[in-house]
């Protein structure tokens, strides 16, 4: 089973991103996503931002994840 998840992007430059991930920053790929910009989420596969996701669902889905991992310690 494989999972995206929402990330911030919070700087572009060329075809890299760095993104932010409920804290943790990361170098992502934009070349399946080149109408990304800086403020936009997107959903994070690998290493690859694969496509753009709405700010609330973003929020949502980060918050179950949250939850998931607060259940799990």
């Amino acid at each position: 089973m494989c999972l995206a998840i929402p990330a911030l992007i919070k700087s572009i430059n060329g075809q890299q991103a760095e993104v932010d991930i409920d804290g943790v920053r990361r170098e992502v790929s934009l070349q399946l996503t080149p109408e990304a910009k800086a403020g936009d989420y997107v959903l994070l596969h690998t290493g690859y931002a694969i496509g753009l996701i709405d700010p609330a669902e973003a929020e949502e889905t980060l918050k179950l994840l949250r939850q998931m991992a607060e259940a799990d310690a």
